[in-house]
């Protein structure tokens, strides 16, 4: 190629430009659906995938940690106990809670002795028992980090505080009643056969925003099957045991089963944080 046509070539390619030929057409009826369609994808674009999307921010989900401690003290006086003080020690069969009981109780291997109770829950006082819920939240994507032990709580609240939805929405500790009302349901019934109740605590967080804004949402509803189409293996039970020895050194099995009410605690959560590829893209 001569230096002539190398000029034209590179002339062409870096000095020049085209335009596109406009064509107007003077109709209101194409006038009006040419708007109608850009508005439609200013719409989208701004209103759905910006807005209502987000799709200006990255994401990550939640990583969670959950531990539980509960209290309360309940006396009991019945034929095969007699006067018993129940504290976390006896009712708390990890990872279970147990708020009825009935007995069966083996004195020695090849004798089995049944002292069978069916009347109301032996525990009932355990429905003004309370549960200290805590719960350690982690978005690595972004690096953040809380609990639901948010940073104005201190020790003397916690001393005193019990989760009502309008007084102390921030409180980490639930009485067990209030629990089982949340999700319509009573605690006495519910603890004759027993159930599972879950306890979802919801972490939806705008790092865009401050982070005192990012707190846990609790809900609470029942997760067993409350009118199953019959009545085998119904609610919800287990069997544990206790040892001991009588006065002659006898070993004695209590087998122990246990009808009551498991609570499931269930964290969910996305967070959500400006990118600038997203914005990009």
């Amino acid at each position: 190629m001569s230096l002539r046509g190398c000029y034209d070539c590179v002339s062409s390619c870096c000095f020049e430009y085209s335009t596109s030929k406009i064509l107007v057409i003077r109709n209101k009826k194409a006038g009006v659906l040419n708007r109608f369609t850009q508005a439609l994808v200013i719409a989208y674009v701004i209103g759905y995938v910006c807005v209502f999307k987000k799709g200006y921010q990255d994401t990550d989900t939640v990583l969670s940690s959950v531990t539980t401690k509960l209290k309360g003290i309940a006396l009991t006086n019945t034929t095969e106990l007699g006067e018993w003080i129940w504290d976390v020690a006896d009712y708390v069969i990890p990872p279970q809670v147990v708020f009825q009981f009935d007995e069966e109780e083996i004195k020695c291997p090849l004798t089995l002795h049944w002292s069978h109770y069916l009347g109301p829950p032996l525990l009932a006082a355990a429905e003004n028992f309370t549960v200290f819920i805590k719960n350690n939240i982690c978005y690595p994507k972004f690096n953040f980090n809380k609990r639901n032990i948010l940073p104005d709580i201190n020790s003397s609240y916690l001393a005193l505080c019990v989760f009502s939805r309008k007084t102390d929405p921030d409180c980490p500790i639930f009485r067990l009643k209030d629990i089982v009302r949340e999700a319509d349901e009573d605690f006495q019934t519910m603890a004759v056969h027993g159930g599972v109740m879950g306890v979802h605590i919801q972490w939806d967080c705008n790092l865009d925003m401050p982070h005192s804004w990012c707190v846990p949402q609790y809900t609470f509803r029942r997760l067993h099957n409350k009118n199953p189409q019959n009545n085998i293996s119904q609610g919800y039970n287990f069997r544990f045991a206790k040892y001991y020895k009588n006065s002659d050194g006898t070993e004695i099995r209590t087998l122990i089963k246990g009808y009551g009410i498991r609570f499931d605690v269930m964290v969910f959560g996305q967070v959500r944080h400006f990118d600038l590829f997203n914005v990009i893209m």
